[in-house]
């Protein structure tokens, strides 16, 4: 049985644990490899070497810094289709999502290639007599980066390149149900000439979790997954001194007003919706609908092209299917319990994709698309985040009843609207609570050069990931103000115990 070991100082390095974890295939429900689970002693010894790679990498320069991750976006440029498979093997999520999912970070690494502009900072001259002021944005040291199952390459290229490319080392703890794909960018990175201890994998749980989050030489630390992981990961880096950025859950909303284009509208939802099997987390999983006419419109649209999606592994040797398993028989069983609750307080079940098997896949962890109508707000379905192929329709009668619902839910993540409206588009614009807004664009995800990040319980931290939010969360600014002689003896003046005004 292959084992996926750690990466530290430049090289696979097998451990010494003796707690390993399955990783499975999704799609087969068969256990392909094995993954150590880190004891504390060996996270503190990447720790440790990244400590120690530091003090070079920091001082070397943003240009040279620039080339290497040039050259590491040229491999994954070589290697993007070998990426993509080893995520879809071990994700499940169909191929091409897996070739979007790497595109989606390598803009990230594109971002960060630009460096040498990105961490300029700034220069004021004769702020006062012969007095000059000027700003450096310096690496914080060693930075953690803490993520989930979902996005095994574009989550952690929201993070490591631009904390190496602003002279910051790191260690990436990623999710044990799919470690592969941290292995193989840790080797490219490697192979694009970056020195041995600035970029390591520690593969493990909560153990190897808390050994990164309490650790005295760690800096900082990136995190994306469920709402009460990211809380305690704000709270407990936090309490140790360290900035922290922790992306929580999300329940995206979107508003379909009466005058949408229906057939660009549904079609943009069902693939929100749907897509990965939902497991994302800007997945659209609630279509807010203005009056019952158009609620039966859009139920009745994607009720009959659910019945023409295609189903199955991800990686085919035919036509490629729109949407494969979900990560684990475990995660299936609870997104089942919530389809149940659903149906038990009241809710239509308009397609149910429980009991959902693909021909010659039955043991894979599959459940089919399913479309939930007539949701309310005190339902279980509605308030909570399900991670699946679940998409939930809430009818209201009027643009602001919409408003106020997705307003006054706890997660403010991303939410969307479809109308031909400027005027309501702009309103919305304005007006919802959340980090991230589509109008006519069902998943906003910005581009890399902008930020990433929600509202409310969405995220604990005051950055957000990747553009500029980025590169200040991996610097921290320092300013000097300086005078220097004139070689003229000036006359001795008296100390002056105000506030100097310059």
């Amino acid at each position: 049985m292959e084992t996926v070991n750690n990466f530290i100082n430049g090289q696979q390095s097998e451990s010494h644990s003796a707690r390993l974890a399955a990783v499975y295939n999704p799609a087969t429900g068969e256990q392909i490899r094995q993954v150590v689970m880190s004891s504390a002693a060996e996270t503190a010894e990447a720790i440790s070497i990244a400590d120690k790679a530091f003090p070079a990498w920091s001082k070397t320069s943003p240009l040279k810094r620039a080339r290497v991750l040039f050259k590491f976006k040229e491999l994954l440029e070589q290697n993007i289709e070998k990426l993509a498979r080893i995520i879809s093997q071990e994700h499940g999520k169909v191929y091409s999502d897996a070739v979007g999912e790497v595109t989606r970070g390598l803009e990230v690494v594109e971002f960060a290639c630009g460096i040498p502009h990105l961490q300029k900072g700034e220069h004021s001259a004769n702020v006062g007599t012969g007095v000059d002021s000027h700003s450096l944005m310096q690496p914080l040291g060693v930075c953690v980066g803490i993520t989930p199952f979902n996005f095994p390459a574009m989550v952690p290229m929201w993070m490591f390149p631009i904390a190496l490319a602003t002279g910051n080392t790191f260690v990436l703890k990623p999710s044990e149900k799919d470690p592969s794909a941290s292995i193989f960018i840790a080797e490219l990175l490697q192979q694009a000439g970056l020195p041995n201890g600035v970029f390591n994998v520690v593969n493990g749980d909560k153990e190897a979790v808390d050994s990164l989050l309490t650790a005295e030489r760690v800096q900082a630390v990136s995190f994306v997954g469920s709402t009460p992981i990211a809380e305690y990961i704000y709270t407990t880096a936090s309490n140790h001194g360290k900035r922290c950025q922790a992306l929580g859950g999300a329940k995206n909303h979107c508003v379909l007003m009466p005058d949408a284009d229906m057939d660009m509208a549904a079609s943009a939802i069902l693939g929100a919706a749907y897509g990965a099997a939902g497991e994302r987390c800007m997945a659209l999983s609630v279509a807010v609908v203005v009056g019952d006419e158009t609620g039966d419109r859009l139920v009745n649209q994607l009720n009959e092209q659910i019945s023409h999606m295609r189903v199955g592994p991800g990686i085919t040797e035919g036509n490629e299917n729109d949407m494969g398993p979900v990560i684990s028989a475990a995660h299936r069983e609870k997104i089942i319990q919530y389809i149940d609750s659903a149906e038990e307080q009241g809710a239509k079940i308009a397609v149910d994709g429980r009991g959902f098997q693909v021909e010659s896949f039955e043991s894979g962890y599959f459940l089919g698309p399913t479309l939930i109508d007539h949701v309310s707000p005190d339902m279980t379905v509605y308030q909570e985040e399900i991670f699946g192929p679940v998409l939930s329709v809430v009818r209201v009668k009027n643009y602001q009843q919409a408003v106020e619902l997705v307003n006054e839910h706890e997660y403010g993540n991303g939410s969307a609207i479809f109308t031909r409206d400027g005027d309501t588009a702009r309103q919305f614009g304005e007006e919802v609570l959340a980090g991230m807004v589509g109008i006519n664009v069902p998943i906003p995800v910005p581009m890399a050069f902008h930020s990433f990040g929600g509202w409310k319980r969405s995220i604990f931290g005051p950055l957000n990931m990747h553009g500029s939010d980025g590169v200040r969360f991996y610097t921290r600014m320092k300013t000097i103000t300086s005078r220097w002689p004139t070689g003229i003896r000036e006359e001795a003046q008296e100390s002056r115990f105000t506030m100097p005004t310059m």
